[in-house]
């Protein structure tokens, strides 16, 4: 439940599916701290959401690759007297093309944000969840979490890692509640797929293109399961369908299957 007094923490929160998030949670009432490196786009949205929803929103603006990133950003918090009763781990990077061919800074940067921030996170604000006897975490997988992906190896692998750890976590703090959440959306229309180079893939392109939601629909079902105390969230009915598969095909199979439909253009 988002109350007046709620407020929620925000990576990733200057575009996509985390400036949708922060729409979502600023009209439920929460005040919110938003967090990217794009300190512009952060002060409009805030703009915005203070006059509509009449509710507090804090900038913090914060590079998380740089190495202790989160932990300096949860100092930061406190330091402000602020404490967080929603955390949305929302901040991913992604890649695409052969592992051999990627440059080691680029995965390097893909898991000090899509793994090192978002644990570094949780593990900060998660104690003080457990104290108050509640909170909320909603961890931003992927569809990509469920399968290999050729052609993106890291990027799914460590999309993989958030939807395995969120998982553990929930469980591990059952009963007390608190409540931890992976939201797994298919391919989303925004602007990951042109920094990740998704445009030399087929995956947003043919029968695949049935599966794209806006990132404002993927952001209501995320609050709406996160605030349900859903422990996952697959987003749009064909990609939960689609998210099946890997339980029926050979692992093999199923990542043939995926390289193909990544298959680069000719």
């Amino acid at each position: 439940m988002i109350t007046r007094t709620s407020t929620a923490l925000i990576t990733g929160a200057s575009s996509g599916i985390g400036e949708s998030l922060a729409r979502q949670l600023a009209a439920r009432g929460a005040d919110l701290i938003l967090v990217a490196r794009t300190e512009t786009r952060l002060h409009t949205l805030a703009a915005e959401l203070r006059a509509r929803c009449h509710v507090q929103v804090h900038v913090l603006p914060a590079d998380l690759n740089r190495p202790g990133a989160a932990a300096d950003l949860a100092r930061e918090v406190r330091a402000r007297g602020l404490s967080v009763d929603i955390l949305v781990n929302n901040a991913g990077l992604g890649s695409y093309g052969e592992f051999s061919t990627q440059q080691t800074a680029e995965i390097d940067h893909m898991i000090a944000v899509n793994i090192s921030a978002l644990t570094g996170l949780t593990r900060a604000f998660l104690p003080d969840m457990l104290t108050r006897g509640r909170g909320r975490i909603l961890n931003v997988a992927s569809t990509a979490a469920f399968q290999p992906g050729p052609l993106m190896a890291v990027y799914y692998a460590t999309k993989a890692y958030v939807l395995s750890f969120s998982e553990a976590v929930a469980e591990e703090v059952a009963g007390s509640g608190v409540f931890v959440t992976a939201l797994c959306p298919g391919p989303v229309r925004t602007g990951f797929q042109a920094v990740s180079q998704l445009h030399e893939s087929d995956l947003l392109s043919g029968p695949a293109r049935l599966t794209i939601l806006s990132a404002d629909e993927v952001a209501r079902l995320g609050v709406q399961g996160m605030l349900r105390g859903q422990r996952v969230v697959v987003a749009g009915r064909l990609n939960r369908v689609q998210t099946l598969l890997p339980r029926l095909l050979p692992r093999a199979v199923m990542t043939r299957l995926i390289a193909r439909v990544q298959g680069r253009r000719t």
